[in-house]
């Protein structure tokens, strides 16, 4: 692959709803060196509004697979839910685009592995999923930690993240809800064992309880857990309890807790703060993240970069690192179908 120099990138959006209006659209169009020229949404009614209201310069198109063949389009940026993702990317790949994917990366692991064999049919297009925000400001400083031994060997690993959304028995299902929008994915359950993964590295095996409060939502029928509670093993050793919640009233937010053989480390994803005390200490103390290394929000920025280095910069998430944490959502399924221990091989 070429170097695209100076020239503007030509990004396809396929998917244009609140995610990318609030979260992918400031960082691209703050940039001189790309433009959005075609978006798909659901409907062409919603792609024309959006257009419109966003984008103006951009053509609202019906179906995605025509937005796909635009033989003038560098990228698609995928922002539609999980259900579409594989066959979106795997189309855009044989079309010759790079590819930047909303997370979660597939309804399943059979089709992340697809998206995962697809790409490395392809090496020189760069491929990415969002990455979640959760624990990015102070990731450097939870792995100098880590590497420094400050908390000894970690053994054991509890993680909460708790909230309210679905307490409402006459609401409607969301569409993190539905299993033919979403896929196996529950919850946060994916996004925070990516997040563990970069920190203690794989779970091979995991035992998974899940819990419907209100399966019928104005008539549909919810098979996707309303609270999920995961017990699991990593492959360095450690034991994890996890749990994941919608239906906690008045929930205080999402906290991890790290048991060390030296120490014991804490983070709070909702105040974004670090803990940590050792062994002698009295109580812990704040760990301060210095400017140097807290990491912001540069996503955009990120993938952008890798596609306009032309192959030399390769960004994460990877799709590698997708199947690792789809790995991990799919035992859990197979564990809860199966009410047994399900261990997870690469």
């Amino acid at each position: 692959m070429t170097r695209n120099g100076n020239r503007k990138l030509r990004i396809g959006l396929v998917g244009a709803g609140a995610i990318v209006r609030t979260r992918h659209l400031p960082g691209l169009q703050k940039r001189s060196d790309v433009e959005i020229v075609a978006v798909s949404n659901s409907t062409y009614e919603s792609s024309e509004k959006f257009s419109r209201e966003c984008v103006p310069e951009a053509v609202p198109m019906q179906n995605w697979p025509e937005l796909v063949a635009l033989p003038d389009i560098d990228i698609i940026w995928i922002g539609t839910p999980p259900y579409m993702h594989s066959a979106v990317t795997i189309s855009a790949l044989e079309a010759g685009k790079h590819v930047f994917c909303q997370a979660r990366m597939a309804n399943d692991r059979a089709e992340a592995e697809e998206m995962l064999a697809t790409s490395r049919r392809f090496p020189h297009l760069v491929t990415m999923i969002c990455p979640p925000p959760y624990g990015m400001r102070g990731d450097l400083v939870v792995k100098r930690l880590l590497a420094e031994d400050h908390i000894g060997e970690p053994h054991t690993i509890r993680l909460q993240s708790f909230h309210g959304n679905y307490l409402d028995p006459n609401a409607p299902a969301h569409w993190r809800q539905r299993i033919e929008l979403s896929g196996l994915n529950v919850l946060s359950l994916g996004i925070y064992v990516e997040v563990l993964n970069r920190w203690f590295g794989d779970i091979d095996g995991v035992f998974a309880r899940g819990r419907i409060l209100y399966p019928d939502r104005q008539g549909y029928n919810v098979i996707i857990p309303d609270a999920l509670s995961v017990l699991c093993s990593f492959a360095n050793g450690a034991e994890g309890a996890l749990e994941f919640s919608g239906i906690h009233a008045q929930a205080t937010g999402d906290r991890m807790e790290v048991y060390g053989s030296a120490g014991t480390l804490v983070y709070d994803f909702t105040a974004d703060t670090v803990h940590a005390a050792r062994l002698g200490d009295r109580a812990l103390h704040e760990v301060e993240i210095p400017r140097e290394l807290a990491r912001e929000w540069s996503v955009e920025d990120d993938f952008l970069n890798a596609v306009k280095s032309g192959g030399e910069l390769r960004p994460h998430p990877s799709f590698e690192d997708g199947v690792r944490y789809m790995r991990v959502v799919q035992a859990v399924a197979d564990s809860r179908a199966r009410n047994e221990w399900v261990s997870i091989k690469s």
